[in-house]
């Protein structure tokens, strides 16, 4: 069992920072302490306050470097994941830049994006789906995903939501600024409150998986 959650430590981005400038096995073997300390403890903890949204996932450190021209061994943040769905959930990682929170689909296969098309196209959904991603990005999330250039294939540039519609993933995310928040067991409220503000989009893009 973990221990309490405490907070994310200012140590962890001081030890991706670091990652950054030397990301070599060398360096890893060197601060692996401060690693499992800094990094992985208090995620690993922090996940566990959270289990009431399902069981938790600690992305591994390591990249997986076979079909990528950067050879660089080691993922500059730690990443956690709630799923929802198939590759729909919610997100918390910790790197360089500070903490971060996501909510969404990071991967859609065919049938899936025709699917989550389908209920973008559909007035109910559609215009719920902008109703929240709306309600989003007053609240400071970024709006992300891949998505195409033009229009997508079979749609017209005049539907008036083109701009969900080019998206091939969709997801929300907001970076948490506030030391006194991300070092201290405030954190996990911080969490728990900006995943709400995130359910709806969550919810709907997850629906279109059943």
């Amino acid at each position: 069992m973990p221990a309490p959650f405490t907070g994310i430590p200012h140590a962890a981005t001081d030890f991706y920072a670091g990652l950054e400038l030397d990301n070599t096995k060398a360096y890893w073997d060197a601060h692996r302490e401060a690693y499992q300390r800094d990094v992985r403890e208090p995620m690993t903890a922090l996940l566990a306050e959270l289990d009431d949204y399902g069981e938790a996932k600690l992305f591994r450190p390591n990249r997986d470097v076979r079909f990528s021209a950067d050879k660089s061994p080691y993922k500059t943040h730690q990443g956690g994941y709630i799923p929802a769905a198939d590759a729909t959930g919610w997100y918390v990682e910790v790197s360089a830049d500070g903490f971060k929170i996501g909510g969404g689909c990071y991967r859609l296969d065919p049938p899936r994006l025709t699917a989550l098309r389908a209920a973008i196209d559909a007035p109910s959904t559609g215009q719920e789906l902008q109703r929240v991603t709306d309600r989003l990005r007053e609240q400071g999330w970024s709006i992300d995903g891949d998505q195409v250039k033009t229009t997508p294939r079979g749609w017209s540039v005049d539907h008036p939501r083109i701009e969900l519609l080019r998206h091939k993933t969709l997801s929300a995310s907001v970076w948490i600024d506030d030391g006194d928040i991300v070092t201290t067991e405030r954190l996990v409220g911080e969490v728990r409150e900006r995943f709400e503000q995130v359910r709806p989009l969550v919810e709907i893009i997850a629906a279109t998986a059943r």
